[in-house]
């Protein structure tokens, strides 16, 4: 006889469905924190350039949160071109990091209207930190369990790429939200100009060491 327990979180592709449904939901919910000015207090051209000028850090925090909710997006299923098998506890995990993928929009909001407020931006990049170390925790479990389509050798390859790149990731998020101390507008352009470069590998080594995977699949070791 088998436990409930063994039976539960078997299919992976349950997982990866949910995970596409939730990030995209809240990638739609960040947008409506943008209000558009009202038109009564507009009575011309000039009115209607401040109004837009004084949603500029809105939408900045609004672009800041869709590349974070990408650059998320994108690591989760990298992982997931690796992991072909799952249990119930791969599959929790998995649903623990949706729960903070969905606090994204709030805590977007909660920087939207305290944006003068150091503990608005130290929520938001609390935020950040979960979701990254959870991303951390599900591959090393994963990994642990032998729930990877990759032999021994190029697990470890493979692993090291994400973990560290997951780990770099943080410390410079870590670092863009200390500068708050500084200016919170100054934390803020630093997390973007962080984001930019995860999301369009702008700065990168030139030289790029590769390794033949399953389905002549190909992964960046640096």
């Amino acid at each position: 006889m088998k436990h409930y327990n063994q039976l539960a979180g078997q299919k992976i592709q349950r997982i990866e469905a949910i995970c596409d449904g939730v990030f995209a939901v809240a990638l739609t919910l960040l947008v409506l924190d943008v209000k558009v000015p009202i038109a009564a207090g507009i009575q011309s051209e000039q009115d209607l350039a401040i109004a837009f000028v004084g949603l500029m850090p809105k939408l900045s925090t609004y672009f800041l949160s869709f590349m974070t909710l990408g650059i998320f997006w994108t690591g989760h299923s990298v992982q997931f071109q690796y992991i072909e098998k799952s249990d119930r506890n791969l599959n929790w995990i998995s649903l623990m990091y949706l729960f903070f993928v969905s606090t994204i929009p709030f805590t977007t909001a909660f920087l939207n209207e305290h944006i003068q407020f150091k503990l608005a931006i130290a929520l938001y990049w609390l935020n950040i930190f979960l979701l990254g170390l959870i991303l951390y925790i599900n591959w090393s479990y994963a990994a642990k369990h032998h729930f990877l389509n990759l032999d021994p050798v190029e697990a470890v390859v493979v692993g090291r790429a994400i973990k560290r790149r997951i780990v770099i990731a943080q410390s410079l998020y870590a670092a863009g939200a200390i500068l708050c101390a500084i200016n919170n507008y100054l934390s803020i352009v630093v997390i973007i100009c962080i984001q930019l470069n995860y999301a369009f590998a702008l700065f990168g080594h030139h030289k790029k060491k590769k390794i033949s995977l399953p389905h002549s699949e190909q992964v960046n070791t640096n």
